[in-house]
């Protein structure tokens, strides 16, 4: 059924009519992303959530304001038919072309294994991925891809998009981005449990593989996926 005053699913709110101080840099909807291309089903930079999850975010943001900083969501509700766009670009194993960015140390059948999911939790409303900025910075929408040394002599790529330094970006498949990688800095170690104890505090759950993973506890919709489009 439609809430037809939002065009949405009863249930479902975007963040910027909670929170409008939210910042959100949706990465599925440009190309800067693993797959290098928008992926179905975002027809709008937008970040949808379920009431609940909205609502804990707010609580968050609320929080963070508080020291200084603002939460700068990637990803929200994620429908079906981008998870099903996933799957089909993971089938095709002559595109490699986002590889060093974002899984090179990983085959592409392997994203499969704990980072990229076929049955997305985020399709239920719930999940989030995100991360902070300093209030009074600005994200940057082109940010170049450096390098950057782990301590197994390994390098990462790294795009600076003027968020907090958690040491690997959003979406890199590698040990490097688990919630307490042995691999990174003290100081972004830090930066991930300041993040991540705010955000269990009101009720998200981390996911140990990814830093910028969270899904609500007690979510609304435990067993039911969506598959309107973000627009």
């Amino acid at each position: 059924m439609l809430n037809k005053s939002a065009a949405l699913p009863i249930g479902f709110v975007y963040i910027e009519h909670i929170d409008p101080t939210i910042i959100q840099n949706m990465m599925y909807y440009n190309e800067r992303n693993f797959i290098g291309a928008r992926v179905n089903g975002y027809k709008a930079p937008k970040a949808i959530l379920t009431i609940e999850a909205a609502n804990a975010l707010k609580k968050v943001q609320h929080a963070l304001k508080s020291d200084g900083y603002s939460l700068v969501i990637y990803d929200a509700y994620r429908p079906k038919k981008a998870v099903q766009h996933f799957v089909n670009w993971g089938q095709d194993v002559n595109d490699q072309k986002m590889k060093d960015g974002y899984y090179p140390y990983i085959n592409k059948e392997d994203i499969f294994d704990g980072y990229v999911s076929k049955k997305s939790g985020h399709s239920r409303g719930s999940t989030v991925d995100l991360t902070i900025i300093e209030i009074g910075k600005e994200i940057s929408n082109s940010p170049v891809m450096l390098k950057r040394s782990l301590k197994d002599n390994r390098d990462i790529p790294y795009f600076d998009d003027n968020t907090v330094d958690m040491y690997s970006s959003v979406d890199l498949m590698d040990k490097a981005s688990w919630h307490d990688s042995e691999l990174i800095s003290e100081k972004s170690l830090q930066n991930r449990n300041y993040l991540r104890s705010i955000m269990m505090k009101y009720n998200f759950e981390p996911y140990c593989l990814e830093w910028w993973h969270y899904t609500l506890q007690n979510e609304p919709f435990k067993d039911e996926y969506f598959d309107f489009d973000v627009e």
